[in-house]
């Protein structure tokens, strides 16, 4: 039995995903797995330092990882026409914001690295923990917040003012869905274990499919002060077909992502095989 470090987030579309494959409900073919949950940011962080052997990773981290860590095929989280939102306490334009404060939740979120692309004017960023953002514009300690996460479902309810999706924008321009995290294996793992892991992800998410009520206490768990129908929406917007697998055109997303913040010279360069 071969054991791996996994780290993933808290979010209910990691925990949902990865039930079956950690917690004993489908055949890992030999494999175990040491499961830590944490904020993205941290997971992030922590595969700078080559610190699991599998991790969640928002592709924007990925790309100052790319020598350490390949990604594969399953898992991902990417967004159809939505994605973070930018919003305020009132209605005001863009143009208004210029040079005012932006809560963001983390620098190496794809979150961050939209708001660079789309609107580079708003370089003024505050690193906050996603889930604190709504209160520090509530609290007039920003000007505006980029939201990820459940707080999407949440804003409105609050009397926070929707600015911009940027996944709509990303759609706008690309056509393509938007890539906000992903799945990496390091390198120093053998490339037929990789392999094997790639395909058991893929097979607990068909579990997590046919079995919706096996990870339910799971979920749950980790996102104990989350409304159940907020859960599921969240579920729902990032647990697709390419979390199954990206295909052709989840991988094309994710070159097209990393060639404009090169182009905006945003991110280093990219390993030359980032996908198992």
């Amino acid at each position: 039995m071969k054991k791996l470090s996994l780290g993933i987030s808290t979010c209910p579309n990691d925990t949902f995903i990865f039930d079956a494959m950690v917690n004993g409900r489908i055949n890992t073919g030999g494999l175990q797995f040491g499961c830590t949950l944490t904020d993205v940011e941290d997971l992030n962080k922590k595969a700078s330092e080559g610190f699991f052997d599998i991790t969640k990773i928002s592709y924007h981290a990925y790309a100052y990882v790319s020598k350490q860590y390949i990604l594969i095929n399953s898992g991902s989280a990417l967004g159809f026409n939505n994605g973070p939102l930018l919003v305020s306490r009132k209605d005001t334009s863009l143009d208004e914001l210029k040079g005012k404060t932006i809560a963001i939740p983390g620098k190496y979120t794809t979150a961050s690295l939209l708001l660079s692309v789309l609107y580079p004017q708003l370089d003024n960023k505050e690193e906050y923990l996603f889930s604190d953002i709504e209160d520090a514009v509530l609290d007039n300690k920003v000007d505006a917040g980029l939201l990820i996460h459940e707080n999407r479902f949440t804003y409105s309810d609050r009397g926070l003012v929707k600015l911009a999706d940027l996944g709509e924008e990303w759609q706008r321009l690309t056509s393509m869905p938007i890539p906000l995290g992903g799945i990496a294996v390091h390198r120093r793992i053998a490339d037929s274990i990789k392999s094997s892991v790639d395909h058991i992800l893929h097979k607990s998410i068909d579990h997590a499919y046919k079995n919706p009520m096996d990870s339910i206490d799971f979920v749950r768990k980790y996102a104990a002060a989350m409304d159940p129908g907020v859960m599921k929406k969240h579920i729902d917007l990032y647990v697709n077909e390419y979390s199954r697998d990206l295909g052709n055109e989840g991988r094309k997303a994710v070159h097209t992502l990393y060639n404009m913040a090169r182009r905006y010279d945003i991110i280093p360069a990219v390993h030359d095989k980032i996908f198992v």
